[in-house]
């Protein structure tokens, strides 16, 4: 069972499908990747970002983005006609893109540009952690699954896919309402923005 989801600077988006194998337990694989931009100004670094940032949608640009996928394996064991999880295996793979400065910052501006990136990275970073909960809580739901009559245990990887999508909903409200507070009128966002572009701070 694969889940791919996007979290970014600017928005969330969620898709999924499903497979079968074996094993027990989660693990999580981190990515990092950067795009370049270049500028005199923040106004100039910001307006670069806007160009060249991760795609959300068909037109807008997002700042920085964290995707992942979520790689499911069940093993099932049968008895009296009966069948129980025996073995979840959730393997989650986080990738974060932010944006690489790469033109020489004066002194003033490279240090409002380490305290933007630093915000920008905690914010993805409050994304990835989001998604580590949510895949250890979904192993636990889904290990638990035990059903009296289902010799072919149908029943039991239809009911662990119930119990994973429903953990999956309750994240991506808890990340889509972690965005909407980011993002406000003179929320953590803006103040980052406004901090990066006022040569004055």
């Amino acid at each position: 069972m694969r889940r791919t989801v996007l979290a970014c600077i600017s928005a969330f988006c969620t898709s999924a499908t499903l497979t079968n194998p074996a094993a027990a337990g989660t693990r999580v694989e981190v990515r990092t990747q950067s795009y370049d931009i270049s500028g005199e100004t923040g106004r100039a670094l910001l307006e670069a970002m806007d160009r060249k940032g991760p795609k959300h949608g068909f037109t807008a640009r997002a700042i920085a983005q964290t995707s992942y996928t979520v790689d499911w394996q069940f093993t099932t064991a049968q008895n009296d006609g009966g069948c129980r999880m025996k073995g979840v295996s959730g393997k989650l793979n986080l990738t974060y893109t932010y944006p690489r400065v790469v033109s020489p910052l004066a002194p003033a501006l490279r240090k409002r540009w380490s305290r933007f990136f630093a915000g920008v990275r905690a914010h993805e970073q409050d994304h990835g952690r989001m998604a580590k909960e949510m895949v250890n809580k979904a192993a636990r739901a889904a290990s638990a699954v035990k059903i009296a009559n289902d010799p072919l245990c149908t029943r039991v990887k239809r009911e662990a896919k119930r119990r994973i999508d429903a953990i999956y909903a309750a994240y991506e409200a808890r990340q889509i309402a972690f965005d909407l507070r980011e993002h406000r009128k003179g929320g953590h966002v803006e103040a980052l923005v406004v901090r990066l572009v006022s040569s004055g701070i």
